[in-house]
Protein backbone atom coordinates (compact mmCIF):
# COMPACT_ATOMS: atom_id res chain seq x y z
CA UNK A 1 0.00 0.00 0.00
CA UNK A 2 1.32 3.43 -1.01
CA UNK A 3 1.17 5.63 2.10
CA UNK A 4 2.90 8.62 0.56
CA UNK A 5 1.02 11.94 0.77
CA UNK A 6 -0.53 12.87 -2.57
CA UNK A 7 -0.60 16.08 -4.57
CA UNK A 8 -2.72 17.36 -7.46
CA UNK A 9 -0.97 20.01 -9.58
CA UNK A 10 -2.71 22.77 -11.55
CA UNK A 11 -1.03 25.26 -13.90
CA UNK A 12 1.89 22.84 -13.79
CA UNK A 13 4.09 24.60 -16.34
CA UNK A 14 7.40 22.87 -16.95
CA UNK A 15 7.24 21.04 -13.62
CA UNK A 16 9.12 23.12 -11.06
CA UNK A 17 6.53 22.81 -8.28
CA UNK A 18 5.93 19.17 -9.14
CA UNK A 19 9.61 18.26 -8.91
CA UNK A 20 9.87 19.99 -5.55
CA UNK A 21 6.99 17.94 -4.14
CA UNK A 22 8.37 14.78 -5.73
CA UNK A 23 11.69 15.40 -3.98
CA UNK A 24 9.85 15.46 -0.66
CA UNK A 25 8.21 12.10 -1.30
CA UNK A 26 4.77 13.14 -2.56
CA UNK A 27 2.81 10.94 -4.95
CA UNK A 28 1.41 12.74 -8.00
CA UNK A 29 -2.28 12.34 -8.69
CA UNK A 30 -2.20 14.47 -11.80
CA UNK A 31 -0.99 17.60 -13.56
CA UNK A 32 -3.11 20.08 -15.53
CA UNK A 33 -1.47 22.40 -18.06
CA UNK A 34 -2.67 24.26 -21.16
CA UNK A 35 0.66 25.00 -22.86
CA UNK A 36 1.54 22.30 -25.38
CA UNK A 37 5.31 22.67 -24.98
CA UNK A 38 5.12 22.37 -21.19
CA UNK A 39 2.91 19.30 -21.54
CA UNK A 40 5.42 17.70 -23.90
CA UNK A 41 8.23 18.47 -21.46
CA UNK A 42 6.30 16.86 -18.60
CA UNK A 43 5.47 13.78 -20.65
CA UNK A 44 9.05 13.37 -21.85
CA UNK A 45 10.49 13.46 -18.35
CA UNK A 46 7.70 11.79 -16.35
CA UNK A 47 5.70 9.57 -18.71
CA UNK A 48 4.19 7.82 -15.68
CA UNK A 49 2.49 11.00 -14.44
CA UNK A 50 -1.19 11.56 -15.18
CA UNK A 51 -1.02 14.71 -17.32
CA UNK A 52 -4.08 16.57 -18.60
CA UNK A 53 -3.52 18.92 -21.55
CA UNK A 54 -6.25 21.52 -21.61
CA UNK A 55 -7.91 24.64 -20.27
CA UNK A 56 -8.24 24.63 -16.48
CA UNK A 57 -11.82 25.89 -16.85
CA UNK A 58 -12.74 22.57 -18.49
CA UNK A 59 -11.03 20.43 -15.85
CA UNK A 60 -13.10 18.75 -13.15
CA UNK A 61 -11.34 16.80 -10.43
CA UNK A 62 -12.56 13.29 -9.75
CA UNK A 63 -10.18 13.09 -6.78
CA UNK A 64 -11.79 13.63 -3.39
CA UNK A 65 -10.33 14.39 0.04
CA UNK A 66 -6.80 14.72 -1.30
CA UNK A 67 -3.77 15.78 0.70
CA UNK A 68 -2.47 18.75 -1.27
CA UNK A 69 -3.56 20.95 -4.17
CA UNK A 70 -0.81 23.14 -5.70
CA UNK A 71 -0.72 25.62 -8.54
CA UNK A 72 0.92 28.70 -9.96
CA UNK A 73 -1.81 30.57 -11.89
CA UNK A 74 -0.55 32.77 -14.75
CA UNK A 75 1.33 35.80 -13.48
CA UNK A 76 1.57 37.86 -16.66
CA UNK A 77 -1.35 40.10 -15.70
CA UNK A 78 0.36 41.04 -12.42
CA UNK A 79 3.97 41.13 -13.55
CA UNK A 80 5.91 44.34 -14.08
CA UNK A 81 6.91 42.80 -17.41
CA UNK A 82 3.28 42.91 -18.59
CA UNK A 83 0.53 45.52 -18.92
CA UNK A 84 -0.66 45.08 -15.30
CA UNK A 85 -4.31 45.33 -16.34
CA UNK A 86 -6.61 44.52 -13.39
CA UNK A 87 -9.19 43.22 -15.89
CA UNK A 88 -6.78 40.80 -17.57
CA UNK A 89 -8.78 37.53 -17.55
CA UNK A 90 -5.69 35.61 -16.44
CA UNK A 91 -5.81 37.47 -13.12
CA UNK A 92 -8.95 35.64 -12.10
CA UNK A 93 -7.72 32.14 -12.94
CA UNK A 94 -6.90 31.52 -9.29
CA UNK A 95 -10.68 31.19 -8.90
CA UNK A 96 -10.39 27.91 -10.81
CA UNK A 97 -8.17 26.71 -7.96
CA UNK A 98 -10.91 27.78 -5.56
CA UNK A 99 -13.46 25.78 -7.59
CA UNK A 100 -11.28 22.68 -7.67
CA UNK A 101 -10.65 23.08 -3.94
CA UNK A 102 -14.41 22.74 -3.45
CA UNK A 103 -14.38 19.58 -5.57
CA UNK A 104 -11.33 17.83 -4.13
CA UNK A 105 -11.39 19.05 -0.50
CA UNK A 106 -7.60 19.11 0.00
CA UNK A 107 -6.06 19.28 3.45
CA UNK A 108 -3.61 21.94 2.21
CA UNK A 109 -3.62 24.31 -0.78
CA UNK A 110 -0.49 26.05 -2.10
CA UNK A 111 -0.81 29.01 -4.48
CA UNK A 112 2.32 30.55 -6.02
CA UNK A 113 2.54 33.85 -7.87
CA UNK A 114 4.57 37.01 -8.42
CA UNK A 115 5.26 39.66 -5.82
CA UNK A 116 3.32 42.39 -7.60
CA UNK A 117 -0.16 40.92 -7.26
CA UNK A 118 -0.22 42.64 -3.86
CA UNK A 119 -0.37 46.09 -5.50
CA UNK A 120 -3.28 45.36 -7.86
CA UNK A 121 -6.96 45.42 -7.00
CA UNK A 122 -9.53 42.79 -7.98
CA UNK A 123 -12.16 44.81 -9.88
CA UNK A 124 -15.06 42.67 -8.63
CA UNK A 125 -14.30 43.15 -4.92
CA UNK A 126 -12.13 46.22 -4.45
CA UNK A 127 -9.63 44.13 -2.44
CA UNK A 128 -6.02 43.84 -3.51
CA UNK A 129 -5.38 40.43 -5.01
CA UNK A 130 -3.46 39.14 -2.00
CA UNK A 131 -6.43 39.87 0.23
CA UNK A 132 -8.88 38.55 -2.35
CA UNK A 133 -7.10 35.21 -2.72
CA UNK A 134 -6.93 34.89 1.05
CA UNK A 135 -10.63 35.78 1.37
CA UNK A 136 -11.68 33.16 -1.18
CA UNK A 137 -10.00 30.32 0.69
CA UNK A 138 -11.10 31.58 4.09
CA UNK A 139 -14.67 31.39 2.81
CA UNK A 140 -14.11 27.63 2.33
CA UNK A 141 -13.01 27.26 5.95
CA UNK A 142 -9.26 27.38 5.34
CA UNK A 143 -6.76 29.10 7.56
CA UNK A 144 -4.59 31.14 5.18
CA UNK A 145 -0.96 32.16 5.56
CA UNK A 146 0.93 34.15 2.95
CA UNK A 147 4.18 36.01 2.54
CA UNK A 148 6.81 37.11 0.04
CA UNK A 149 9.85 34.84 -0.24
CA UNK A 150 13.22 35.74 -1.73
CA UNK A 151 14.31 32.44 -3.16
CA UNK A 152 18.07 32.92 -2.71
CA UNK A 153 17.42 32.16 0.99
CA UNK A 154 15.76 28.86 0.05
CA UNK A 155 18.50 27.11 -1.91
CA UNK A 156 18.10 28.96 -5.24
CA UNK A 157 20.97 31.05 -6.70
CA UNK A 158 18.87 34.05 -7.70
CA UNK A 159 17.19 36.96 -5.95
CA UNK A 160 13.71 36.60 -7.45
CA UNK A 161 10.81 37.01 -5.05
CA UNK A 162 7.63 34.96 -5.05
CA UNK A 163 4.28 35.25 -3.28
CA UNK A 164 3.22 32.02 -1.58
CA UNK A 165 -0.18 31.27 -0.04
CA UNK A 166 -0.57 28.19 2.15
CA UNK A 167 -4.18 27.43 3.06
CA UNK A 168 -4.83 24.77 5.71
CA UNK A 169 -8.24 23.10 6.02
CA UNK A 170 -10.12 23.95 9.25
CA UNK A 171 -7.31 24.85 11.65
CA UNK A 172 -3.56 25.10 11.34
CA UNK A 173 -1.44 22.93 13.63
CA UNK A 174 -0.38 24.56 16.88
CA UNK A 175 2.84 26.59 16.46
CA UNK A 176 2.62 26.56 12.65
CA UNK A 177 5.00 28.84 10.79
CA UNK A 178 5.84 29.41 7.15
CA UNK A 179 9.20 28.20 5.80
CA UNK A 180 12.16 29.83 7.51
CA UNK A 181 14.88 31.42 5.35
CA UNK A 182 18.51 30.38 5.48
CA UNK A 183 20.96 32.74 7.14
CA UNK A 184 23.02 33.20 3.98
CA UNK A 185 21.90 33.51 0.36
CA UNK A 186 22.79 30.84 -2.20
CA UNK A 187 25.44 31.94 -4.69
CA UNK A 188 25.68 30.92 -8.34
CA UNK A 189 29.04 29.17 -7.95
CA UNK A 190 27.78 25.61 -7.53
CA UNK A 191 25.21 26.08 -10.31
CA UNK A 192 27.29 27.77 -12.98
CA UNK A 193 31.04 27.63 -12.44
CA UNK A 194 31.72 24.15 -13.79
CA UNK A 195 29.35 24.39 -16.72
CA UNK A 196 30.68 27.83 -17.69
CA UNK A 197 34.22 26.48 -17.89
CA UNK A 198 33.00 23.62 -20.11
CA UNK A 199 33.77 21.10 -17.37
CA UNK A 200 30.26 19.69 -17.75
CA UNK A 201 29.27 18.56 -21.25
CA UNK A 202 26.84 16.22 -23.00
CA UNK A 203 23.82 17.59 -21.14
CA UNK A 204 20.27 18.06 -22.47
CA UNK A 205 19.56 21.57 -23.78
CA UNK A 206 23.27 22.47 -23.62
CA UNK A 207 25.00 23.56 -26.82
CA UNK A 208 27.52 26.29 -25.92
CA UNK A 209 28.73 28.26 -28.93
CA UNK A 210 31.33 31.00 -28.55
CA UNK A 211 31.37 33.88 -31.00
CA UNK A 212 28.32 35.91 -29.91
CA UNK A 213 27.73 38.97 -32.11
CA UNK A 214 26.07 42.12 -30.79
CA UNK A 215 25.19 45.60 -32.01
CA UNK A 216 26.12 47.12 -28.66
CA UNK A 217 28.73 44.87 -27.02
CA UNK A 218 32.12 44.16 -28.57
CA UNK A 219 33.36 40.60 -28.98
CA UNK A 220 36.98 41.08 -30.04
CA UNK A 221 37.19 37.41 -31.04
CA UNK A 222 40.79 37.21 -29.88
CA UNK A 223 42.29 33.86 -28.91
CA UNK A 224 42.29 33.19 -25.15
CA UNK A 225 44.30 30.86 -22.97
CA UNK A 226 42.56 27.56 -22.20
CA UNK A 227 42.93 28.33 -18.49
CA UNK A 228 41.06 31.64 -18.81
CA UNK A 229 38.01 31.75 -16.52
CA UNK A 230 34.66 32.49 -18.18
CA UNK A 231 32.72 35.15 -16.24
CA UNK A 232 28.91 35.58 -16.35
CA UNK A 233 27.63 38.81 -17.88
CA UNK A 234 24.25 40.45 -18.51
CA UNK A 235 23.89 41.05 -22.24
CA UNK A 236 20.44 42.69 -22.49
CA UNK A 237 18.81 45.44 -20.40
CA UNK A 238 21.85 47.64 -20.80
CA UNK A 239 20.16 50.51 -18.99
CA UNK A 240 20.00 48.57 -15.73
CA UNK A 241 21.70 50.02 -12.66
CA UNK A 242 23.14 46.60 -11.81
CA UNK A 243 26.76 45.97 -12.81
CA UNK A 244 26.63 43.56 -15.79
CA UNK A 245 29.76 41.55 -14.87
CA UNK A 246 28.65 39.13 -12.17
CA UNK A 247 30.48 37.42 -9.31
CA UNK A 248 30.26 33.67 -8.74
CA UNK A 249 29.90 34.36 -5.02
CA UNK A 250 26.63 36.29 -5.28
CA UNK A 251 23.09 35.29 -6.12
CA UNK A 252 21.91 36.12 -9.65
CA UNK A 253 19.17 38.66 -10.35
CA UNK A 254 15.80 37.08 -11.11
CA UNK A 255 15.80 34.79 -14.13
CA UNK A 256 12.88 35.74 -16.38
CA UNK A 257 11.68 35.22 -19.92
CA UNK A 258 13.29 38.39 -21.32
CA UNK A 259 16.77 39.13 -19.94
CA UNK A 260 19.67 37.62 -21.87
CA UNK A 261 22.75 36.45 -19.96
CA UNK A 262 26.03 35.09 -21.20
CA UNK A 263 29.72 34.47 -20.66
CA UNK A 264 32.84 36.49 -21.40
CA UNK A 265 36.55 35.60 -21.40
CA UNK A 266 39.72 37.64 -21.65
CA UNK A 267 40.19 41.39 -21.04
CA UNK A 268 36.58 41.86 -19.91
CA UNK A 269 35.60 45.47 -19.47
CA UNK A 270 32.25 47.20 -18.81
CA UNK A 271 31.46 50.89 -18.79
CA UNK A 272 28.44 53.13 -19.07
CA UNK A 273 28.26 55.42 -22.07
CA UNK A 274 25.79 57.94 -23.43
CA UNK A 275 23.73 56.65 -26.33
CA UNK A 276 23.41 58.81 -29.43
CA UNK A 277 19.65 59.35 -29.26
CA UNK A 278 19.65 61.79 -32.15
CA UNK A 279 21.39 59.77 -34.85
CA UNK A 280 21.67 56.31 -33.31
CA UNK A 281 19.65 53.24 -34.27
CA UNK A 282 16.75 51.76 -32.29
CA UNK A 283 16.10 54.85 -30.16
CA UNK A 284 12.92 54.25 -28.15
CA UNK A 285 12.97 57.40 -26.05
CA UNK A 286 14.87 60.39 -27.52
CA UNK A 287 14.42 62.32 -24.26
CA UNK A 288 16.11 59.69 -22.07
CA UNK A 289 19.43 60.52 -20.44
CA UNK A 290 20.31 57.10 -19.00
CA UNK A 291 23.80 55.88 -19.76
CA UNK A 292 23.94 52.33 -21.12
CA UNK A 293 26.28 49.49 -20.25
CA UNK A 294 28.68 48.33 -22.93
CA UNK A 295 30.88 45.25 -22.53
CA UNK A 296 34.09 44.41 -24.36
CA UNK A 297 35.82 41.01 -24.15
CA UNK A 298 38.07 38.75 -26.17
CA UNK A 299 35.35 36.08 -26.35
CA UNK A 300 31.60 36.02 -25.62
CA UNK A 301 28.70 33.60 -25.81
CA UNK A 302 25.11 33.50 -24.55
CA UNK A 303 23.84 31.14 -21.86
CA UNK A 304 22.49 27.81 -22.96
CA UNK A 305 19.07 26.66 -21.83
CA UNK A 306 20.75 24.24 -19.43
CA UNK A 307 22.54 27.11 -17.72
CA UNK A 308 19.26 28.98 -17.25
CA UNK A 309 17.71 25.74 -15.97
CA UNK A 310 20.49 25.39 -13.42
CA UNK A 311 19.69 28.84 -12.07
CA UNK A 312 16.14 27.54 -11.63
CA UNK A 313 17.65 24.44 -9.91
CA UNK A 314 16.22 21.92 -12.37
CA UNK A 315 18.21 18.66 -12.39
CA UNK A 316 20.39 18.17 -15.44
CA UNK A 317 18.33 15.14 -16.43
CA UNK A 318 15.21 17.31 -16.94
CA UNK A 319 14.97 17.90 -20.69
CA UNK A 320 12.88 20.77 -22.07
CA UNK A 321 11.15 20.41 -25.43
CA UNK A 322 9.84 22.98 -27.90
CA UNK A 323 9.81 24.03 -31.52
CA UNK A 324 12.40 26.77 -31.02
CA UNK A 325 14.60 28.47 -28.42
CA UNK A 326 11.84 30.84 -27.34
CA UNK A 327 9.51 27.95 -26.49
CA UNK A 328 12.10 26.52 -24.12
CA UNK A 329 13.25 29.83 -22.64
CA UNK A 330 9.67 30.71 -21.67
CA UNK A 331 9.21 27.39 -19.87
CA UNK A 332 12.36 27.87 -17.84
CA UNK A 333 11.78 31.55 -17.05
CA UNK A 334 8.18 31.00 -15.93
CA UNK A 335 8.97 27.98 -13.75
CA UNK A 336 8.98 27.79 -9.96
CA UNK A 337 12.58 27.07 -8.90
CA UNK A 338 12.78 23.42 -7.88
CA UNK A 339 14.77 23.91 -4.65
CA UNK A 340 12.31 26.55 -3.47
CA UNK A 341 9.38 24.29 -4.32
CA UNK A 342 11.03 21.53 -2.31
CA UNK A 343 11.28 23.78 0.73
CA UNK A 344 7.58 24.63 0.41
CA UNK A 345 6.77 20.91 0.05
CA UNK A 346 8.81 20.12 3.15
CA UNK A 347 6.76 22.65 5.11
CA UNK A 348 3.52 21.17 3.78
CA UNK A 349 4.62 17.65 4.68
CA UNK A 350 5.20 18.81 8.25
CA UNK A 351 1.70 20.32 8.30
CA UNK A 352 0.21 16.98 7.23
CA UNK A 353 2.25 15.08 9.81
CA UNK A 354 1.12 17.40 12.57
CA UNK A 355 -2.54 17.23 11.54
CA UNK A 356 -2.51 13.46 11.06
CA UNK A 357 -0.82 12.86 14.41
CA UNK A 358 -2.69 15.67 16.17
CA UNK A 359 0.56 17.14 17.40
CA UNK A 360 2.01 20.67 17.34
CA UNK A 361 3.88 21.75 14.24
CA UNK A 362 7.59 21.12 14.64
CA UNK A 363 9.93 23.04 12.43
CA UNK A 364 12.77 20.83 13.52
CA UNK A 365 15.08 21.02 10.54
CA UNK A 366 18.39 22.76 10.88
CA UNK A 367 19.60 21.18 7.69
CA UNK A 368 19.40 22.86 4.31
CA UNK A 369 18.00 20.61 1.60
CA UNK A 370 19.97 20.66 -1.62
CA UNK A 371 19.08 19.09 -4.96
CA UNK A 372 22.21 18.50 -6.97
CA UNK A 373 22.13 18.61 -10.72
CA UNK A 374 22.04 14.85 -11.02
CA UNK A 375 18.59 15.06 -9.48
CA UNK A 376 19.55 13.47 -6.15
CA UNK A 377 18.53 14.81 -2.77
CA UNK A 378 21.00 15.49 0.02
CA UNK A 379 21.17 17.55 3.18
CA UNK A 380 24.05 19.55 4.53
CA UNK A 381 24.75 21.55 7.66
Amino acid sequence: MDNRPNVLSLFSGAGGLDLGFEAQGFKHLGCVEIDEHCVNTLKKNRPEWNITHGDIASFSSHFRDIDVLVGGPPCQGFSLGGNRDPNDPRNSLFLEMVRITKESNPKVVVVENVLNLRTMVAPWSGKNFAEEISHQFKSLNYKVFFDVFQVCYYGVPQTRRRFIFIAIKDEAPENYQLPIPDVNPTSIRSALFDIGQSKTTQLPNHDPIWGFKSRVHTNLENPVDSAEIAIPIRISRTGSDGYPIRSFDDAFPAVDTATVWGWAKGNIHAERIEKDREHGKHVRNPEATTKLWRITADQMRTFTHREYARLQTFPDSWEFTGNNKRDIHKQIGNAVPVNFASRIAENVKQILNAKNNKTPFEYSRNLQLQIDFDGKCSSEE
